[in-house]
């Protein structure tokens, strides 16, 4: 029997069994139907029952208004040094609006979260940060324009598509720390030195200015991306949960002291499999630290719980989940319902991104000699072709259901709060569900 998924969104706080959902779109597992929405007319619209005993059914889907749980912040990817700008005018155009545009109604994903790497990553064309004068612990040599200059005018085009962008979604994150502040005296692989610990703070605070410079409110820095890998063939760096601390409370000193307290500092960024331990750590330490965000490669999405149970008023995140070149379509989008879009919010996060927005047919650009994708080839949310088309994939698909369920039915209003939703009945288990109230903006 097929797995079919149900993202739910109640649009205004009222009792449930009122409600009509008009707003319904659908993907199918044959891809009949990708992100497709329905007439908003009587006959389309889901209507809740006051009670399930009115309509037996082999399957109930039971939703509670009267149980909130966090709000959600949105959905989206990382905009490296990727593709996007290979696209021809007209395609580059459609595709943006696509993707971001957040208009209620509007055929469009609205995703709405957005992290953009500081220096290299392994999707980059070199190894680079926007430091590499050895010793400059003043820093006078650092430069935001050492990243390629299509990346701020992708990303001001975005701003221009989803003015959300500019006060909630703008999330970057460190991949390595200039090579001379690392004791293997490269940005692939190694720890940070000691004595680089006390100025590092202030190489993240001038990457914070320099962004918001160019004209990109932040919503958050990351202090280090994946802070116990160390690989040698592309950007990583080990920092222990005590240094991180550290260093997270000198920069939001410098962060405070400079105009900037609204950005929210990120901790952790990495896998499930240690989300007892490291997270857990680090959040303990001064308040500086108020979030930890997860990637999907090991452990398991209900992971997220014990750092949750451990620390209930930090926040979490799930930032970053691949999908592989060749694997199976709908097999996918099953997987992802079950872990990432549904699941992970179920467990506690505010958000759920993939890696790349965009590659190509081969997973490229991709860093030369970077192993970070073994099993065939990373994949994108879109593949953009060297002749400039495009196409969606899998991950795209799955993501567009959820972001369209949280965001704003009004300009400037909220995003969507997860309420409580289970699901009953002889083939329950066929059927996985959230559920989301969007209250429309005060007047």
């Amino acid at each position: 029997m097929e797995l079919y998924f149900l993202i739910m969104c109640a649009l205004i706080p009222r009792r449930v069994q009122t409600q009509q959902i008009y707003d319904v779109w659908q993907t199918t597992w044959d891809r009949s139907s990708l992100f497709t929405s329905f007439p908003r007319t009587t006959s389309t619209a889901i209507k809740f029952n006051s009670s399930t005993n009115s309509v037996p059914t082999s399957v109930n889907i039971v939703v509670d208004d009267t149980v909130e749980y966090q709000d959600i912040v949105g959905f989206g990817g990382s905009l490296s040094e990727q593709r996007l700008y290979t696209a021809n005018s007209g395609n580059y155009w459609n595709l943006l609006n696509y993707m971001f545009n957040p208009t209620d109604g509007a055929n469009a994903a609205g995703l709405s979260y957005v992290r953009v790497p500081i220096g290299a990553s392994d999707f980059s064309a070199s190894v680079y940060s926007l430091d590499d004068s050895k010793g400059d612990t003043s820093f006078h040599s650092f430069n935001i324009n050492r990243a390629p200059a299509y990346l701020f005018e992708v990303l001001r085009d975005i701003q221009t598509i989803n003015d959300l962008l500019k006060v909630v979604i703008i999330f970057f994150y460190l991949a390595s720390q200039p090579a001379w502040m690392k004791d293997s005296g490269t940005m692939n692989g190694g720890s940070i030195k000691p004595d680089m610990v006390s100025f590092y703070p202030t190489y993240l605070l001038k990457a914070v200015e320099g962004f918001q410079a160019m004209g990109f409110p932040l919503y958050a820095v990351s202090i280090q991306n994946e802070p116990q890998n160390s690989n040698p063939t592309y950007p990583t760096c080990t920092i222990a949960p005590d240094v991180e601390a550290q260093i997270g409370s000198a920069l939001r000193s410098l962060l405070n002291d400079n105009g900037l307290s609204n950005v929210k500092i990120i901790g952790y960024e990495h896998n499930w499999d240690d989300a007892g331990a490291y997270p857990v750590t680090l959040v303990c330490a001064p308040w500086s630290i108020q979030t930890s965000t997860f990637h999907c490669y090991e452990g398991n999405v209900d992971n997220q719980d014990v750092f949750h149970n451990a620390e209930p008023s930090k926040d979490v995140y799930l930032t970053e989940c691949t999908g592989t070149l060749g694997s199976d379509w709908w097999g996918d989008i099953k997987w992802y319902m079950d872990n990432l879009w549904i699941g992970a919010l179920e467990h506690n996060a505010k958000s759920g991104l993939m890696w790349n927005i965009t590659l190509d047919g081969n997973g490229n650009p991709m860093l030369p000699g970077a192993v970070s994708c073994n099993k065939g080839g990373c994949r994108g949310l879109v593949t953009v072709n060297n002749d400039g088309s495009y196409s969606f994939n899998q991950d795209f698909y799955s993501m567009a259901q959820a972001s369209k369920a949280i965001i704003p039915k009004d300009s400037g209003g909220p995003f969507g709060k997860r309420i409580h939703v289970s699901v009953t009945g002889s083939l329950g288990w066929t059927l996985r569900a959230g559920a989301y109230i969007t209250r429309r903006k005060k007047s």
